[in-house]
């Protein structure tokens, strides 16, 4: 392993809190393999780069000789983690889980060593519990303790309902550490009530409490709200390679640095020296061009981010416009088709005042031609190739 010091720079980097440091320095110093967990409810059938943010750090630890424990929590993904939530979430099914559960073994092995990760699913033990024991395991948290958790407070002071179940999924997440013996848990910053909990429980067990370790929730492509499917602001890891790296340089340079910080292999002293690069004047998108390499060639390979290069540089930098764009009808009617409703029928953009944002600001084409005049109409039998930002094109027929 290598020493105290520089483990810890590896551990911490990126990390929003270590709780507690002192006792991390302990168990090093013990010079054996730390037991490493980190629980995933397998509650979607893909991950994106906002997931692996966790497995990156497992990966780190890895690469230190710990040992990695990546559980899979089949049996509280049938509860559905009440975190951030302010409404009861809706249960998922057990086929759901368990197909959702397969998936995530493919994909984890593109960032962790399948020969040192353990998988685990939290029904081997849960599964096994009766009533008695978890009445048993419930008699070991207070219901003033829950509700010092944010999002239970806050629905119980606004009176929405908290079902008892609820309650349940911290202590069950609390009680994989003890049947995991976890020396170290890592989680998002919205996990650390659910983390200590499992302290808490470590200790009523006559175990050495875990320490816990928090990473931040990564912001999607837009740098404010969280990467998140739903908001259509993130970056899937079995996206085609084409498409991942235009997103990733659609990033803007500051959450470039952020992404690097979090998602990004290089070693701290490159990732320093980069910085030192831009401030003396070296352009960002070169930085930004070798990260999207990294995180494309990790998760295909590295032809496939070569090509992606070769193809962003012909379509972004020369204009050239892709040979796989949708194709499309659209009904002009009798006068044509003004340009902010054919763009939103083609699904350029969401609405006609986000085209009329969007021609302003420049950044809708025709035919390779910016656009100006937002009163502009698509004639009746026309093919046109409309563009907005760098990405998204349609070839579109006025019928």
């Amino acid at each position: 392993m290598l020493a105290i010091d520089n483990s810890l720079d590896i551990i911490k980097r990126g990390c929003d809190e270590l709780l507690l440091e002192a006792e991390l320095v302990e168990k090093l110093k013990r010079g054996k393999p730390l037991r490493i967990k980190a629980g995933f409810d397998p509650t979607a059938p893909d991950l994106h780069l906002g997931h692996t943010v966790l497995i990156n750090k497992l990966r780190q630890f890895q690469e230190l000789g710990h040992e990695v424990m990546f559980l899979i929590g089949d049996f509280t993904g049938m509860i559905g983690d009440p975190t951030g939530k302010n409404v009861t979430r809706k249960p998922l099914t057990r086929d759901d889980v368990i197909e959702n559960a397969r998936t995530y073994e493919q994909q984890i092995y593109k960032i962790l060593d399948p020969e040192k990760t353990l998988v685990m699913f939290n029904s081997s033990w849960m599964g096994e519990m009766d009533a008695a024991d978890l009445i048993q395991l419930a008699a070991k948290h207070t219901v003033a303790r829950m509700l010092e958790r944010d999002d239970f407070s806050k629905r119980y002071r606004g009176g929405q309902p908290i079902a008892i179940h609820e309650f349940l999924y911290p202590l069950i997440q609390g009680y994989d550490s003890v049947a995991m013996k976890a020396d170290v848990e890592l989680g998002g910053t919205d996990q650390k009530f659910n983390l200590l909990v499992g302290r808490e429980l470590q200790k009523h067990y006559g175990q050495e409490p875990q320490v816990v370790l928090t990473m931040p929730i990564l912001e999607g492509l837009d740098g404010i709200q969280k990467m998140s499917k739903s908001l259509g602001n993130y970056i899937g890891i079995n996206e085609p390679p084409n498409e991942m790296f235009g997103k990733l340089m659609s990033a803007s340079d500051a959450l470039m640095w952020r992404y690097i910080e979090l998602l990004s292999f290089e070693s701290l002293a490159t990732v320093r020296q980069w910085r030192l690069d831009v401030e003396a004047g070296r352009n960002p998108r070169d930085i930004k061009v070798m990260f999207a390499q990294e995180i494309i060639s990790r998760f295909h390979d590295r032809a496939a981010a070569l090509s992606a290069l070769v193809d962003f540089e012909a379509r972004f930098r020369q204009g050239a416009i892709p040979d796989d764009i949708a194709e499309l009808a659209l009904d002009g009617g009798v006068a044509g088709l003004p340009i902010p409703q054919l763009l939103k029928q083609a699904g350029l953009v969401a609405s006609t005042s986000e085209a009329m944002r969007q021609i302003e600001g420049g950044g809708v084409r025709l035919d390779g031609e910016k656009v100006g005049d937002k009163g502009l109409v698509v004639a009746k039998g026309a093919t046109v190739v409309a563009q907005v930002g760098k990405r998204k094109f349609a070839r579109v027929t006025v019928s």
